[in-house]
């Protein structure tokens, strides 16, 4: 009688134990309540929008590229964040969103028309609409039945950003000087934005100009000065607004879209993120201030968690080995200017919130999404790398990385 219930005893002893669910990581609980945040603040009749607020106005209104635009980066977010695909609540507001993003085409401050003003923001609405319209595509996260109208802006969107790239010297700008005849300089804040939704298009199987991503390279090219940091508009030439501490935020951004068109070095992408942590206090010192670009170094608010976004990303370009230590660099930055509340924000603006959150819960998932999609130049002479400076090695393929 006690060899059976010796058995039985000891197979209930050697009967493996389940392990409990991990804790979240403290990172995975900002984002988490990052979604809540972003979805406590869609806006709009109906519920539809995340407006980017900033000084510029319209008529006294929010102009629709910023709503646009911002509406987007919070859809982004939301998508990019764990779980999305169960999350009932994210769905419909992302839903809400997309239509709201699909018949922005019909405003008529987002034409396909040339400027007629020195402040033209509905390029942001073109780069981050197509973005993230492009984003839900890819992962099939469209709602069934707004994939036609989607497809329609996604298009429409395409068309303007060619339909406004600057004439002759390429890439884009939402400022320029008065007198409408002169063609305007290029921005590498917003071109190199712009030209990675271009490479996404196409690698969809969109038909984009490569005449355009091409010219666009080359004014990014052109803007990067001998210190390796890059002119606020236009060409380098070491203007104060062209110093290092304050052009990390494009330097990042401009350093990885061009190694992702083989124009750049994983070298200067690393030191880009290294001058982005060693000048970061001077970002910080312009957070959620008032006023725009002061100096001594012409760094405007809004930069602050743009710059963190694209740090974050830049670290996808670099050797497995490295991306650890400066995922934790970044991370710590990112938390110690979070709010008591759990979000983030860079301008004096309570609205913004909600774009400052949605670009830090970006950073925080960033490691997940991966590196974004490369290009190459189909019509760069065999043998030549299009992008590399004289006594610079080619960047290495994206395997390599």
């Amino acid at each position: 009688m006690l060899a059976p219930a010796l058995v039985i005893s000891t197979a209930l002893v050697a009967a493996p134990v389940q392990d409990a669910p991990a804790a979240p990581t403290p990172s995975e609980q900002a984002v988490m309540r990052g979604v809540d945040f972003i979805l406590e603040r869609q806006e709009g009749e109906p519920r539809a929008e995340w407006p980017y607020e900033g000084v510029y106005r319209v008529r006294g209104e929010i102009p629709i590229g910023y709503r646009v635009g911002g509406s987007a980066i919070a859809v982004l977010a939301l998508t990019q964040a764990p779980d999305y695909d169960t999350d009932e609540r994210r769905r419909a507001a992302v839903k809400r969103s997309v239509a709201f993003i699909a018949r922005s085409v019909g405003h008529p401050l987002m034409a396909h028309e040339k400027i007629t003003a020195t402040y033209d923001v509905r390029g942001w609405g073109y780069t981050y609409g197509l973005a993230a319209l492009l984003h839900l595509r890819k992962h099939d996260q469209l709602p069934d039945d707004l994939e036609g109208d989607a497809e329609l802006a996604i298009r429409f969107f395409l068309d303007g950003i060619e339909a406004t790239a600057i004439p002759e010297r390429g890439g884009w700008n939402y400022a320029r000087r008065a007198g409408f005849d002169e063609p305007g300089r290029s921005s590498p804040f917003m071109t190199a934005p712009t030209l990675q939704a271009l490479f996404e298009a196409e690698a969809q199987g969109f038909d984009v100009d490569d005449a355009v991503i091409r010219a666009g390279l080359d004014a990014l090219e052109r803007a990067r000065t001998k210190t390796g940091s890059f002119a606020y508009a236009g060409e380098g030439g070491g203007r104060s607004r062209e110093s290092v501490p304050g052009s990390v935020g494009r330097m990042l951004v401009s350093e990885v879209t061009l190694a992702l068109a083989d124009r750049s070095t994983v070298e200067r992408v690393r030191g880009a993120l290294d001058a982005f942590i060693v000048h970061w206090n001077w970002l910080e010192k312009r957070r959620a201030q008032p006023g725009t670009h002061v100096r001594p170094y012409g760094i405007a608010p809004y930069y602050f968690f743009y710059a963190h976004y694209y740090a974050a990303q830049a670290v996808t370009m670099l050797p497995e080995h490295e991306r650890g230590e400066y995922r934790r660099r970044i991370e710590e930055l990112l938390f110690s200017v979070r709010e008591e509340d759990g979000t983030w924000n860079d301008r004096i603006f309570p609205r913004s919130a909600a774009y400052g959150t949605s670009m830090a819960v970006l950073a925080l998932v960033m490691p997940q999404a991966g590196e974004p999609v490369g290009w190459v130049d189909a019509g760069a002479d065999a043998g030549t790398d299009a992008g590399t400076d004289a006594g610079t090695a080619p960047a290495p393929a994206a395997s390599a990385r």
